[in-house]
């Protein structure tokens, strides 16, 4: 048989075939066919080779990805796995084939190829992986640790905890699980929306994927074969929220040169040992190349400093350690038939460590963590270490914990839960208390249902400022501003004036707050390289910690009372002329900027279900937010939801590349449908 095309209204692909493996070359067909642009630049970026048709602006990315070894960590783990499972190496591929297919023909679609001066490339069997491993590797956060170690220079220990809030830089999701008793059917639900910076083509592809061992539907990443997070087999549905586990360290390391030009690090037991050296050279479009210094030692590759700098950090992350990046898990998921095969198939999980929330249609329940993180000294977690000192090594792995279904009900959103043991920051509680208080008002749920939650644009950490605001002795327009603001709703609606002066007063205190000298000294960090920025910068620290900068007794001194006098009587002087959708907009990344696009007022916020995140006191727009939604439903499969932000096709002008944004807004999911003798047949694979 040959694999066969099938598009539905939207022009989602449904690939039909005769086994796994034709399937996946058909899977990456169809993926260069949509999105050949969008596969190349991940693919550059994953090999440190972007700046070559993206210019300077990229060589940060590229220098991080060369001295990370991202490419070649990808290399090694698909050796290793045509090793240890040589037909989940062969189904890989099988997918890289198919996009080789189809590349071509996808770029000839895509106008940013000649924009860029980009002659479509060739991928390599590890491609896949690397562009895994180029997505996820900074999605555990690690440069929180040097931010951190700032805070502890400037402002004491004591202040960390502060500051301990989901970062700028993190990624985060909603997830929740509704069991068959809370169900108008009596079989589960499971719904969600993973939060991440929205891109242009969207980070994820909504697919179908039938053969005679399984036919699944869900959301993969482009450029990875099967579907690894949220899915539906027709008998068990998964998906996955955020662990906010730490599993990668940072190390100061001491090196030397010797004789020849070798270079050597100081080791644990206090002996002098080789470390890898080279140089590589970045090609910049426009610009003269740039050579980056490559060094690892024996814990990991250096990304920060060299021989000579005043300070040289190492990073260690498991796949680079053990050479798997978990792709073992992706078949057994796609052939999963009750939550027990999907516990099994989580079991071989790597990176990014995840909560999974699972349901089948016998009455199965999960709700686990899946990944694989170091059993290491609790500093290695929180700190940069020294790697010459003892007691920093890495001695085994974590079992991964597992999480309660209580009333029927299961809630991940980031806040401390299963994972509380594996992590070190979390986010506030403020939405998954939403989301669980949501569920709990009602029973008889359906998937159409759903939706309303994703849409909730309840603040709850608006209190601290507005509790402290009622205190306040005001008079003039400033008192009149405090009393609409007390008879607000605290709902972050885009048509709301009162969301959008309550946004204006936030981040006059913002800025504030971070101009006090007391913080302002977190302002000037040591030089960093640029792919860490977002976690050194002051404001978004501010913005995102505001809760806790409020709720603190006692802050260093500072008037804070005095500083929201001053933001409120500063707004109330120069009131917002509109509501908060205004200036609360769509801010999608594109690795080409040349397209502009009207892009739509957002409700929601920070710490609302509808997360579509602003940085207070530096932008009202939203770089990040739903990067999909879903909602599985466990007593018929075509009475499933989903949506993505923009739509199938990555090719701008046609007729899927932004159908779904319309909908996206306002909240409304697309029915999955299945009935091969709905859908439209394109083509075939041969």
């Amino acid at each position: 048989m040959t694999a066969e095309i099938y598009r539905d209204t939207w022009g989602i692909p449904h690939l039909r075939a005769a086994d796994a493996r034709e399937l996946a070359h058909a899977q990456g067909r169809v993926t260069a066919h949509d999105r050949a642009w969008q596969l190349e630049v991940e693919r550059h970026r994953s090999q440190g080779t972007s700046a070559a048709f993206l210019g300077a602006e990229a060589i940060g990315w590229d220098r991080f990805a060369r001295q990370a070894r991202l490419d070649d960590t990808a290399r090694r783990c698909f050796e290793a796995l045509t090793e240890s499972d040589p037909e989940t190496a062969a189904w890989i591929v099988a997918y890289v084939d198919g996009v080789n297919d189809g590349l071509a023909e996808g770029a000839a679609r895509a106008p940013e190829f000649a924009a860029a001066g980009l002659v479509p490339g060739r991928w390599e069997p590890w491609s896949p992986l690397g562009v895994w491993l180029g997505t996820h590797i900074l999605f555990a956060g690690f440069p929180a640790k040097l931010w951190r170690e700032e805070v502890v220079r400037r402002l004491g220990a004591d202040a960390v905890g502060l500051f301990a809030m989901d970062g700028p830089g993190t990624a985060g999701s909603n997830g929740w699980l509704v069991s068959g008793e809370r169900t108008a059917t009596g079989q589960a639900l499971v719904a969600g929306d993973p939060h991440r910076f929205i891109e242009d083509p969207g980070v994820y592809q909504q697919i179908r994927l039938s053969c005679p061992e399984f036919d699944v539907v869900g959301i993969a990443v482009p450029g990875v074969p099967g579907i690894a997070h949220f899915a539906h087999t027709g008998t068990v549905a998964w998906a996955i929220t955020n662990a906010m586990a730490d599993y990668q360290d940072l190390y100061r390391e001491r090196l030397r040169h010797v004789e020849g030009g070798a270079v050597e690090a100081l080791d644990p037991d206090g002996v002098w040992r080789a470390a890898a050296r080279h140089v590589e050279r970045v090609e910049v479009a426009g610009s003269e190349p740039v050579g980056v210094e490559v060094i690892e030692t024996a814990r990991g590759p250096v990304v920060i400093g060299g021989v000579g700098a005043e300070e040289t950090v190492s990073l260690r992350y498991p796949p680079r350690v053990t050479r798997d990046l978990g792709f073992g898990a992706l078949l057994p998921l796609l052939r999963a038939r009750r939550v027990a095969d999907v516990d099994r198939a989580f079991d071989a999980w790597a990176e990014p460590v995840n909560v999974v929330q699972a349901a089948d249609t016998e009455g199965g329940l999960l709700h686990r963590v899946a990944g694989r993180v170091p059993v290491r000294d609790p500093a290695n977690r929180t700190r940069v270490v020294p790697a010459w000192e003892p007691g920093h090594e890495w001695t085994g792995w974590h079992e991964m914990p597992y999480g309660p279904v209580e009333d029927g009900l299961a809630v991940m959103a980031n806040q401390r839960g299963p994972a509380a043991p594996l992590g070190v920051e979390f986010a506030p509680r403020h939405r998954a208390a939403r989301i669980r208080r949501l569920l709990d008002a009602g029973e008889n749920w359906s998937a159409g249902d759903m939706p309303a939650v994703h849409m909730d644009t309840h603040v709850g950490s608006a209190a601290a400022l507005l509790d402290r605001l009622a205190a306040l002795e005001l008079s003039g327009p400033a008192a009149a501003l405090r009393d609409r603001l007390a008879r607000w709703d605290r709902r972050m609606d885009a048509d709301s004036a009162l969301a959008a002066e309550y946004a204006r007063v936030r981040g006059a205190l913002v800025r504030r707050l971070a101009a006090e000298p007391a913080l302002a000294v977190l302002a000037d960090p040591p030089a960093r390289p640029d792919v860490f920025l977002p976690w050194l910068a002051l404001v978004p620290r501010v913005a995102f910690a505001l809760e806790n900068l409020l709720t603190e007794r006692e802050l260093f001194g500072i008037d804070r009372d005095e500083l929201l006098r001053a933001s409120v009587e500063e707004v109330a002087a120069r009131p917002p002329s509109g509501t908060w959708g205004d200036t609360h907009r769509l801010a999608p990344w594109r690795a080409l900027t040349g397209t502009a696009y009207d892009e739509p007022a957002l409700s929601g916020d920070n710490d609302c279900v509808l997360s579509t995140s602003s940085v207070p006191g530096l932008t009202d727009l939203s770089a990040r937010g739903s990067a999909a939604r879903y909602v599985w439903d466990l007593a018929d499969r075509d009475d499933s939801l989903w949506v993505v932000p923009f739509g199938a096709d990555g090719v701008p002008g046609t007729a899927h590349h932004r159908d779904q944004l319309p909908l996206w807004t306002k909240g409304v999911l697309a029915p999955v449908t299945t009935d091969w003798n709905t859908l439209t047949k394109e083509s075939d694979d041969d």
